[in-house]
């Protein structure tokens, strides 16, 4: 409007100045053409300012997705989340590319993921182990909230306490009635420091007055690989034991889980065993802290849209886990909640933290 607007007035003006001012004329012509370029100019970066943004999240994704899973492979959470990711990127239409590192159990692969640029093209596997027990355990390069949930898929239904079949334990107060007279001679493998079944045998431990030695492994795989090949006593861990459980190589002396399972029916909780203790886990995808909420969304969409694969849903029942799911917004409530209850617990059972232990 203002362009017409100064044609109008240019060519009033035209006819009432002399003939001899022509070059005047010539002057405010190219002046009102340099002013038309320049608003045309600021008008094209403006509109690149605001739009963007928004048409780069909409374009997303461009390009490979990198996921790092927080356990060593072959576990259930490496396995789980490797087949969702399998299924999940025929949707977002980019291949997810797997890598692991299970270190600290997974404390180092939320570490490494909370440091990458929100973009959404480096997210975790994980569960909510390393966000909300293992800070509390020991000194980590992060805070529970530095990563953003994206979505939450499973939980685990078997969590085991095992040992091998020509193991003299046959129930767990033998193994503990064991350690009361040996103090730090039975040894237990686990994920790591601050997971589940860790806090679930020191319970164990603190209840009975007991001392044992814990062993950490990057997984519960090479966890469970460690009582096979009888560097440990016991293991706490999770079905990667089943088949050897059925083929009698191990033994199943007690379940850390909330209930019975069904496929040992027979087995006892821990908690009907007099400990009130089980796995509180669920198994998640997370990305960077700032990540936009766009990019959340579409992931969380083809995350949750893979779900209802029925392939996905036979592996978790191989794998006895049941699948759950939260999107965002609830599972970082979840996690906000976790966090504040685990706490708790760890100060009225006075567990110490892994740099106060001599």
């Amino acid at each position: 409007m203002k362009a017409i607007l100064f044609s109008v007035r240019f060519a009033a003006l035209k006819h009432t100045l002399p003939k001899h001012a022509g070059i005047r004329i010539h002057t405010v012509r190219c002046f009102m053409r340099t002013n038309l370029y320049l608003t045309a100019l600021l008008g094209c970066m403006l509109l690149a300012v605001f739009v963007t943004p928004a048409g780069s999240q909409s374009a997303y994704p461009a390009k490979q997705i990198d996921v790092l899973i927080g356990y060593g492979p072959g576990g259930i959470v490496d396995v789980s989340e490797r087949f969702l990711a399998g299924k999940a990127e025929k949707i977002l239409g980019q291949p997810m590319v797997i890598t692991n590192n299970g270190g600290g159990g997974s404390s180092v692969a939320v570490a490494i993921v909370a440091t990458k640029q929100p973009d959404g093209y480096f997210i975790a596997g994980c569960a909510s182990t390393g966000l909300v027990r293992i800070p509390q355990f020991r000194t980590v390069p992060y805070k529970w909230d530095d990563l953003t949930p994206i979505m939450h898929f499973a939980t685990p239904i078997l969590t085991s306490l095992v040992v091998r079949a020509d193991s003299p334990f046959k129930a767990v107060k033998d193994l503990v009635e064991y350690a009361r007279k040996n103090p730090g001679k039975v040894t237990y493998s686990t994920t790591g420091v601050g997971s589940p079944m860790h806090m679930a045998m020191e319970y164990i431990a603190k209840q009975e007055g007991i001392k044992w030695t814990h062993v950490p492994y990057p997984g519960t795989m090479p966890a469970f690989m460690a009582l096979l090949g009888n560097h440990v006593t016991a293991q706490a861990g999770a079905a990667e034991c089943v088949p050897y459980i059925k083929e009698g190589k191990v033994r199943l002396l007690a379940t850390i889980s909330e209930k019975r399972v069904k496929t040992f029916p027979d087995v006892p909780t821990l908690r009907e065993l007099g400990y009130d203790t089980f796995n509180e886990t669920v198994f998640m995808f997370a990305a960077p802290k700032g990540t936009p909420q766009a990019i959340i969304d579409k992931l969380d969409n083809a995350f949750h849209k893979s779900m209802a694969d029925p392939e996905f849903n036979g592996l978790l029942a191989k794998l006895e886990m049941e699948p759950s799911y939260r999107n965002s917004a609830d599972t970082k409530k979840y996690l906000e909640d976790a966090h504040s209850r685990i706490g708790k617990l760890i100060r009225e059972l006075k567990i110490p933290r892994e740099e106060e232990k001599k």
